[in-house]
């Protein structure tokens, strides 16, 4: 197998063969990220997104049973393109029963409700979108590329697919002072699309990205840990989902909190209520670790 720079992928594909078929990001220009900073996008030429699944098969065998297809926004990608991948995977791998994919919002939205159903049926089965926030003011702040509505219009699109949908938000993302805002903002965003997952994460400042100088020039506050979980209650309070797994246990977090929504809401909302009880925590100054 072949890669390219660094690859990320979510936590819940920690056991997927990861299948670079794009490189970097088409957007990577968020201010807060530098994930793909490396690297100028590109579309890997098929013909060696094929070599690389038979070096996969050669090496792991005909069992892999879970994919994962990076970089940071591979649902760009023409259908006509990623069908022609994910049948050459399915021949490759016939136990094959999970693919998944992260597609930014521009990129979904460059997709029919149609075409991304005939990318369900060729065995995409949960696409990753990073909501961020979902306050517009923060939205043209960190330099997303889409606004409120362009959000939900993108999340909606998966789900009429039938294609599952995970969303991220970040907690701190426009510190104490906008934590109410950033909180309500994306609760208000993720209602309307009802995603099956969501995950909040706490912001992890990064040395040379522009949110990082804006946060050395005193421009931008940083969230102590507290305020994160103030920001993380106002946002479960304020979401009300069908049937979604909610989860606030990434390495980024202080602590883990999770359920499934909206039968485990009251229960995550008293856990919160204790942590925030506790008078240490208040005292508790901005992690600048997390600037490193």
């Amino acid at each position: 197998m072949r890669y390219e720079g660094i690859v990320y992928r979510p936590p819940s594909e920690a056991r997927s063969y990861i299948l670079q078929v794009t490189i970097g990001c088409s957007h990577n220009a968020c201010t807060f990220c530098d994930m793909y900073k490396g690297k100028k996008f590109r579309v890997r030429p098929i013909q060696e997104v094929k070599e690389d699944i038979d070096m996969a098969r050669k090496y792991y065998g005909p069992n892999i049973r879970r994919v994962f297809l990076a970089d940071g926004d591979a649902l760009i990608l023409k259908n006509s393109k990623l069908l022609e991948i994910l049948s050459y995977l399915k021949k490759a791998f016939p136990r094959l029963e999970r693919i998944g994919i992260y597609g930014n919002p521009r990129g979904i939205l460059t997709k029919s409700v149609e075409e991304l159903k005939e990318l369900k049926d060729a065995g995409i089965s949960i696409v990753y979108m990073g909501i961020e926030t979902g306050d517009p003011e923060l939205l043209q702040k960190i330099n997303k590329g889409v606004n409120v509505e362009e959000m939900i219009e993108a999340g909606k699109r998966v789900k009429e697919s039938g294609i599952a949908l995970s969303v991220t938000i970040i907690l701190g993302l426009g510190g104490p002072e906008m934590l109410e805002q950033n909180a309500r903002g994306s609760a208000y965003v993720i209602n309307k699309i009802d995603p099956d997952y969501v995950g909040a994460l706490t912001l992890l400042l990064r040395e040379g990205t522009p949110y990082y100088d804006q946060v050395m020039a005193g421009e931008i506050s940083v969230s102590t840990p507290y305020n994160i979980f103030q920001e993380l209650r106002i946002l479960i309070e304020n979401l009300e989902l069908t049937n979604c797994v909610f989860r606030s246990n990434h390495a980024s977090n202080y602590f883990p909190i999770g359920g499934t929504l909206p039968q485990d809401k009251e229960k995550m909302l008293r856990t919160l209520d204790v942590i925030l009880a506790n008078e240490d925590l208040k005292h508790m100054p901005p992690d600048f670790s997390r600037l490193l």
